[in-house]
């Protein structure tokens, strides 16, 4: 049910040079339920008093399944500019938002049957992912689904939750992170490190689709790209769910 609520920020971090990530409380102190995926909005007002709103998922990993959370957990990219940017550039914690939601259908469905989840992501269009974890654990321990993110950034600095991802893998076997840079390998690399944009990884995962259902999030040309390779291996539109993230000022 979408429910209207003051958000009072409770924790932040930088965990990019240009992303935060910030923690939200309810200021009337209830739980927030949510479907990993989904999204809430953040409303405000322009310099000239319009009203507008921003997208954000939500980046919470909740305790158990389907559990309501305490904190509300995003993810929040500087644009240089942006309305939303210099919202949340002066926002301290204790100050306080106007949101609402749940919103979006870019979740799990209980009715998929496959054998394999494809996850694939750029920049902070990892957030539902990281949402997802508790009920990709539950899927692999009871259905035997594996599971492969695939995560582009340009750089290590820019992998957003990179360590939660790796740590997550290594406690999951049925979990592959597959984390992708396009402007080089970093320092160190990773045994699943790749070199280029997480599209060209796709089809030496050798799309199937009487087995896999993918997911896209993020920058819309690597949606679009993605979708593109995952149509021509065969998978059905229906199997090929998408979320855009477009820069709004």
């Amino acid at each position: 049910m979408i429910q209207h609520f003051t958000l009072r920020l409770a924790q932040s971090r930088m965990i990019a040079p240009s992303v935060r990530h910030l923690a939200f409380a309810r200021t009337d102190g209830l739980a927030f339920a949510f479907t990993p995926g989904q999204f809430v909005q953040i409303h405000f007002t322009y310099a000239d008093g319009k009203p507008t709103k921003r997208s954000y998922s939500i980046a919470t990993v909740a305790k158990a399944v389907g559990q309501p959370v305490e904190l509300i957990e995003i993810a929040v990219s500087f644009v240089p500019g942006g309305a939303a940017s210099e919202l949340f550039a002066h926002l301290d914690e204790g100050g306080t938002v106007e949101a609402s939601g749940p919103y979006g259908r870019f979740v799990l469905a209980d009715q998929d049957t496959n054998r394999r989840y494809l996850l694939i992501a750029t920049g902070t269009g990892v957030t539902p992912y990281r949402a997802m974890l508790p009920e990709l654990a539950h899927q692999m321990r009871d259905r035997g689904v594996d599971v492969i993110l695939v995560y582009g950034a340009r750089s290590e600095a820019e992998l957003l939750y990179g360590e939660e991802f790796a740590s997550f893998a290594a406690a999951h076997p049925g979990f592959r992170f597959i984390p992708c840079f396009s402007r080089g390998p970093r320092p160190h690399p990773g045994p699943q490190d790749h070199l280029g944009y997480v599209q060209s990884v796709l089809p030496k995962l050798m799309p199937d689709p009487d087995r896999d259902i993918a997911y896209l999030c993020g920058n819309p040309n690597m949606v679009d790209a993605s979708f593109e390779v995952l149509k021509q291996a065969g998978l059905p539109v229906s199997s090929i769910r998408r979320e855009k993230y477009v820069s709004s000022r």
